[in-house]
């Protein structure tokens, strides 16, 4: 099997060669940068196995970053490295595109579980034949193209972020099937801890407000209360 690299990002020298000594000696190939145009121009050139990215980064900031690499189309696991642990700077961070975050300081030892589940969960998807012939999903008026990445509602195309995306997909594809906050969290964020699924909620609500007729009365994303979500399938008379 070939070497997995890295591309590290952290405009901090004496951690970023501390992530670079760690990684190398944990078997992993290993490109390191101090600010975000020169971490674009590296993934374009030679796509990595994994982006650690650091989101206070001069230049192109982390969020950026994530945000054009997802645009692009590049589905490369992205791990954040912050400062910040607010709610909502998480949620800004997960929202462009991260898969999972490392809150610092942090240990090691938990940065490079985090870096595995990441690529293990990469390799899992690529070799799984389901849905991969399923382009577009037909939920009556909603319609999802999984190639083209467009979500139409009534045939008018609406704007998603990645994860929104994702979660769509996700829930469109296991239709009627529940799901907790913490199975969502690990399924489409990849992040598999016991802290805060406000994450998950505040996604549901985005998803919501462009999807449904009525936000608080929703016909497709279903909340089963104290469980999680699951979504249902609408045909409108004239598909059926």
């Amino acid at each position: 099997m070939s070497t997995r690299r890295i591309l590290v990002v952290e405009d901090d020298r004496t951690l970023r060669e501390n992530l670079r000594y760690n990684l190398v000696a944990s078997g992993y190939e290993v490109v390191a940068v101090a600010d975000g145009s020169v971490a674009l121009e590296a993934v374009l050139k030679q796509p990595p196995d994994l982006v650690l990215l650091d989101l206070m980064i001069p230049g192109v900031n982390g969020v950026e970053v994530c945000k054009t690499l997802r645009r692009s189309g590049s589905i490369v696991p992205i791990l954040m490295l912050t400062a910040l642990d607010s709610e909502a700077n998480l949620i800004e961070g997960l929202d462009s595109g991260a898969d999972d975050y490392v809150t610092k300081p942090f240990s090691m030892s938990e940065l490079l579980a985090r870096i595995e589940n990441q690529i293990s969960r990469m390799a899992s998807l690529a070799e799984s034949p389901e849905h991969a012939n399923e382009d577009v999903i037909d939920f009556g008026d909603l319609t999802i193209d999984r190639a083209s990445r467009e979500v139409k509602i009534f045939d008018i195309p609406i704007e998603t972020s990645f994860r929104e995306f994702e979660l769509l997909v996700y829930l469109a594809t296991n239709e009627g099937r529940v799901f907790t906050r913490d199975q969502l969290l690990h399924s489409v964020w990849g992040i598999d801890y016991s802290g805060n699924t406000r994450t998950v909620d505040v996604h549901i609500r985005w998803l919501r407000k462009k999807i449904e007729q009525d936000p608080t009365n929703p016909d497709y994303l279903k909340t089963m209360r104290g469980v999680g979500y699951r979504m249902d399938r609408i045909v409108s008379p004239e598909k059926s």
